[in-house]
């Protein structure tokens, strides 16, 4: 396991959060669950002026790339996301 990742967070959801966290997964292609609650909490510590930045980033251990300007890449030739 990861060293920084040695905590585990048990969270209790309902079936609609849950559903839209997979909705958030599946449309940015994220491997796991909890990739994307990782990406998730990183967006809403942003958001709230928290410097998530001393952890490691969820799409570091992605199976699928993602752009600079966030989860879409873009296609190399006819310049738009996919």
């Amino acid at each position: 396991m990861n060293d920084l990742r040695a905590e585990r967070l048990q969270v209790m959801l309902s079936p609609e959060e849950l559903a839209a966290i997979d909705d958030f997964r599946f449309r940015h292609r994220m491997p796991t669950r909890a990739a994307a609650v990782r990406e998730l909490l990183r967006f809403g510590l942003d958001a709230a002026g928290v410097d998530a930045a001393a952890g490691v980033k969820s799409s570091s251990y992605g199976v699928f790339g993602r752009g600079p300007d966030g989860h879409m890449q873009e296609d190399p030739e006819s310049g738009t996301e996919d």
